[in-house]
């Protein structure tokens, strides 16, 4: 079964996927004439300016972008990293780089048509992504994609962010500090249990506290290696640089890498990360009290410059700057004997980072599975989903999750396939709101959509 999966994934997540990925990502930047690199200011200050929001929805713009950040922000920016360095060298860094930079223009469309095709479910609250804008804003020869996508939404965060997450951290501790996997299992269970029961505003409440505290905390840390060995800074952006045109050369227990293994694992592990075409963080933004989609649009995609072109950034820079590669160890080990070898206790600085954000990861997954459920069952299933969420999390503790893992990442790509053929159908309507927005001509305000989709008034 390992064997047969892996072999899908080789062909799910090959050349054909990264270049569906890239490509839709630069025809979004084409279209939208690169606005969301030159807006990144102006997103700033509008995300600092209105932190509550003011139009209709659950959560604020902020608390959006923070449940979206949870889920983002993860093992992905400390192993993740790590592992697309010791593949595919210094070089991998660079193509996560631009892999965020057009990733940017993706977020970007995601959100701006999941709020504007949301819909409010039987329980008044709003529910948006990829299977409503397909439902409401694509002709009926593509609602199968739909379905599809919320199928595998509801399925895949159960390897991903759930049980892959919770048995990592019981590895974690563990191997520091010889707590038993089962009873890290049940102490996440319960702090799980105690913020998902609450739905969206919950989570919302929690990322919004814990994200930037994580985020912040982690960043600062490796700002403090970065500046203690500032002199390192200027070879080490230009070894990033280089070795994504041309060939590393094997050094101590590190294999060397290719061009092509720097751009494969680079842009691999970019859309891992920052999640830009998976479709699951516009699910989170379609919940933000507001009217205007190309605001949010603008507020979605910081969570891909925070995740990639600065966490990611510095778990990359840590990494080359104390050069651990030729150790020829990879994933969290590698981030973590950087952090040791530049800080005292530093290993406790990764130790710490992937327990609270395989958490977040937890809670924010855990809201995009419940939406993809309630677009296939209905809000009767939302609290049996929830319950069947918490009570997976212990299991991850306890058994051997390869194989999960794998179908983890088949059903991700299944995911993004339905979503990009959605941002490529859908971006004309994207660049005509961006257009009408900046030129004030009736700035795209979202449908005022009802339960299933029902246009109201």
């Amino acid at each position: 079964m390992q064997e047969l999966i892996s072999q899908v994934n080789s062909i799910a997540w090959g050349p054909a996927m990264l270049v569906l990925l890239l490509g839709t990502g630069v025809y979004l930047s084409l279209g939208l004439r690169f606005m969301t690199i030159r807006k990144i200011p102006h997103a700033v200050r509008m995300l600092m300016s209105g932190r509550r929001g003011s139009g209709a929805g659950d959560i604020s713009p902020f608390g959006a972008l923070m449940t979206s950040l949870s889920a983002t922000i993860g093992t992905g920016n400390i192993a993740g990293v790590a592992t697309a360095i010791a593949l595919g060298g210094p070089g991998a860094l660079f193509w996560m780089w631009v892999t965020a930079l057009v990733g940017m223009a993706t977020k970007y469309a995601e959100a701006v048509c999941a709020v504007h095709f949301r819909e409010r479910d039987a329980n008044g609250h709003y529910s948006g992504g990829p299977m409503y804008y397909i439902r409401n804003g694509l002709h009926k020869r593509w609602h199968w994609l739909a379905v599809a996508f919320a199928l595998f939404g509801s399925l895949a965060g159960f390897g991903l962010a759930n049980t892959v997450q919770s048995n990592s951290v019981s590895q974690v501790l563990n191997d520091e500090f010889g707590v038993e996997p089962l009873v890290t299992g049940i102490v996440m269970m319960v702090l799980v249990a105690a913020v998902i029961l609450g739905g969206v505003k919950r989570i919302a409440q929690v990322a919004s506290w814990l994200v930037p505290f994580m985020a912040i905390g982690y960043v600062a840390l490796a700002a403090i290696v970065i500046v203690l060995n500032i002199t390192a800074v200027p070879a080490a952006f230009v070894t990033i640089v280089t070795a994504a045109f041309n060939p590393v050369s094997a050094v101590g227990g590190f294999a060397g890498a290719t061009v092509w293994a720097a751009l494969r694992f680079g842009v691999a592990r970019g859309i891992f990360s920052n999640e830009a075409g998976l479709g699951s963080a516009p699910i989170a933004h379609a919940a933000a009290k507001t009217n205007q989609p190309v605001e949010q649009g603008m507020i979605a995609m910081l969570g891909t410059f925070i995740d990639t072109l600065i966490v990611c950034t510095m778990t990359g820079l840590v990494i080359v700057i104390m050069d651990v590669l030729p150790s020829g160890v990879s994933g969290a080990s590698l981030t973590t004997m950087a952090f040791s070898q530049a800080l005292p206790g530093g290993e406790l600085v990764v130790t710490l980072g992937l327990c609270l954000f395989a958490f977040t990861t937890m809670l924010g997954w855990s809201f995009y599975g419940e939406r993809c459920v309630v677009f296939l069952l209905g809000t009767r299933a939302i609290l049996p989903f929830r319950l069947l969420w918490v009570l997976a999390v212990p299991v991850g503790t306890l058994v051997e999750l390869n194989l999960v893992w794998l179908i983890a990442d088949t059903l991700n790509a299944f995911m993004a396939i339905p979503n990009l053929i959605a941002l490529l159908l859908l971006g004309p309507l994207v660049f005509k709101l961006t257009r009408d927005y900046m030129a004030g001509n009736g700035p795209g305000r979202a449908q005022d959509v009802g339960v299933n989709g029902a246009p109201e008034g």
